[in-house]
């Protein structure tokens, strides 16, 4: 039996990205500085967690030992484990942008070698051009927004007037995205997603990574909620991805939560979509009793960066990290000989640093399994590494862009 299970914390940066300065992100740690806020208890919340920061499982496959390769430091607040049970390290990124679709695209083997298309930060972010071809072919009065913004603070300021006029809420951010929100009820769940389907085609000029549903619900500014339907419309990975060769050897890749979407459902053989990440876990679960030999469970756990990066919320990712981290021992009761599980994230999104946005960082690679000896990784120079070595542990061909860690 030989199969391969990789979980994508989204946003777990462990710092130290040799090029963070120049996005700006010199210093930024998301790990390190959820660390040090809980040693403090600047990280206490009644109802939700207290203390330093509480990682016994990942820390004993050598999440510790990671983020000391990534920054020259350990984590404040965490301790050392006398013994490491897995295979430990660090991975850089060469893709160009801090982006969720060139994370996975890079860990699936095939880094981001061209520069994304952006919006303007000052004044509209959309052009007039662009505004009047997606009002005509959209169908729709106009839009709210035009500008960079968080998606919770610009549905609850324009909400209201979005139930009113029927134009929906379009806005953007430092990544290649142009992310909409429309209500589920008032304006259509369907209706939001034919849009978008839409505004995507009309992107593809200005070379824009993603399109993003953001439907909600509720009745007013203090109601309103974004509701587990959003859906990614992302351009397809410049090559073939280890998902591709996968499902060209006949292999099924188990894609959980919104990988289906971010490899624009490329490679992808059997979704399977879930909201939250406790529902993310227990799918992956009902996934790897389901894998045959050969097969991939691809999961990404999105609540990290969506409801606690972006939100600069420290003690909600810290609670997020010790909930996950207190399912592993289910995910390892599981595991059969030959199986490997590799954990890892897609870019940082450290909820101390200034704005809202992705941080530029170093991810942690943990690999474990039944015959995963435990030493160091090192610190890899591409993302690469990891769907490499995904590749030769289920015995395909290799890529272009990278090497197996095993």
């Amino acid at each position: 039996m030989a199969r391969a299970f990789l979980f994508v914390l989204d946003s777990f940066g462990i710092g130290g990205a040799p090029d963070a300065e120049t996005y700006g992100d010199l210093g930024a740690d998301t790990l390190g500085h959820i660390a040090e806020f809980c040693a403090t208890g600047a990280a206490d919340r009644a109802g939700v967690r207290e203390g330093p920061l509480h990682l016994p499982n990942m820390s004993a496959l050598g999440l510790v030992h990671a983020a000391k390769l990534a920054t020259g430091r350990v984590p404040i607040g965490m301790p050392v484990p006398g013994r490491v049970y897995g295979a430990y390290g660090a991975a850089s990124e060469v893709s160009r942008g801090k982006d969720t679709p060139s994370g996975h695209w890079e860990i699936a083997g095939t880094p981001v070698t061209f520069d994304w298309g952006y919006f303007s930060a000052e004044g509209d972010a959309f052009p007039a051009e662009l505004v009047e071809a997606i009002c005509r072919e959209g169908d729709i009065p106009g839009i709210l927004g035009n500008c960079h913004a968080s998606g919770t603070d610009i549905i609850a300021r324009l909400g209201e007037e979005h139930m009113r006029t029927g134009k929906p809420i379009c806005y953007t951010s430092s990544d290649s995205v142009f992310q909409i929100a429309a209500h589920e009820h008032t304006f259509g769940l369907e209706r939001l997603l034919e849009f978008c389907q839409v505004v995507r085609r009309l992107l593809d000029d200005y070379n824009i990574g993603r399109v993003i549903a953001r439907p909600f619900i509720g009745h007013n500014a203090q109601t309103f909620a974004r509701t587990g339907n959003r859906r990614d419309y992302s351009v397809l990975p410049p090559e073939p991805t280890v998902l591709d060769r996968l499902a060209q050897a006949g292999r099924t890749v188990h894609a959980i939560g919104k990988i289906g979407d971010i490899f624009a459902h490329q490679g992808v053989t059997k979704l399977t979509k879930a909201d939250g990440n406790m529902a993310l876990f227990d799918a992956s679960l009902a996934a790897i009793d389901e894998a045959e030999d050969g097969d991939l469970v691809f999961t990404n756990f999105v609540d990290f960066d969506m409801l606690f990066g972006h939100r600069r919320d420290v003690a909600g990712y810290a609670a997020a990290l010790e909930a996950f981290d207190a399912r592993l021992p289910d995910l390892d009761r599981r595991l059969k000989p030959g199986d490997i599980v590799i954990l890892t994230a897609d870019h940082g999104c450290d909820p101390t640093w200034r704005g809202t946005d992705h941080t530029r960082e170093r991810v942690p690679v943990l690999m474990f399994g039944p015959a995963v000896r435990s030493r160091s990784l090192g610190v890899a120079n591409t993302f690469a590494h990891i769907g490499e070595t995904v590749a030769r542990h289920l015995g395909i061909a290799p890529g272009l862009h990278g090497r197996s860690l095993i």
